[in-house]
């Protein structure tokens, strides 16, 4: 009598397992680029934490973050500092994980000659944190623009119910900036190169 009912309640909770939907897995990228996705339309002010100085642009003007355009395959952050709208940072899934590319423009629209650089994850990293490596593209553009000390970036983005981070990192030099998630402020004009 026990062993049937045994029998009974294996098959059973096997049914209920094999009708049942399979739960929707969401990896640590997509986590992690949904989280940014939300933000979207917003912009938020932010401040150099860690890397500045009193003499670097950085430390002496405004920086805004703009969560400007989302999809599904791509988020696009303008970064201003100050008047300055060279700056976007593109964020992009590419099937075997997430790129980081900097989009510089000059003001009349034309690409700077140090643009799209960035890298890609190598790794899942965290639904809060992912880092991007400079790539061979980014490396060879440094040498070939004499910012040799350049090919060991690591770029790194974190992002928090209040809080959003871009971090740079390599070799002797660190550099955060930190933007408040908690308040939105109105968004900038278009960036450089790109149509309201």
């Amino acid at each position: 009598m026990k062993k049937n009912l045994f029998t009974t309640l294996l098959l059973t909770s096997q049914f209920a397992v094999a009708g049942s939907p399979a739960p929707v897995s969401i990896n640590t990228q997509d986590q992690f680029f949904n989280a940014l996705s939300q933000h979207c339309g917003k912009a938020f002010l932010g401040k150099v934490t860690v890397g500045g100085s009193d003499n670097d642009s950085f430390s002496k003007n405004e920086l805004i973050m703009h969560v400007r355009h989302c999809n599904k395959t791509q988020i696009q952050i303008p970064f201003h500092v100050g008047a300055d709208a060279s700056r976007t940072w593109l964020i992009t899934k590419t099937g075997s994980g997430l790129s980081l590319k900097h989009d510089h423009r000059h003001k009349n629209g034309l690409p700077d000659e140090s643009t799209m650089y960035g890298g890609h994850t190598n790794t899942a990293g965290w639904a809060q944190a992912q880092s991007f490596p400079a790539d061979q593209y980014s490396k060879e553009l440094f040498i070939k623009t004499g910012i040799p000390q350049s090919i060991g970036n690591t770029w790194h983005m974190y992002i928090y119910p209040k809080k959003f981070t871009y971090r740079l990192t390599r070799e002797g030099r660190e550099f955060n900036v930190d933007f408040d998630l908690t308040k939105s402020i109105t968004p900038p004009p278009a960036p450089w190169g790109y149509k309201d």
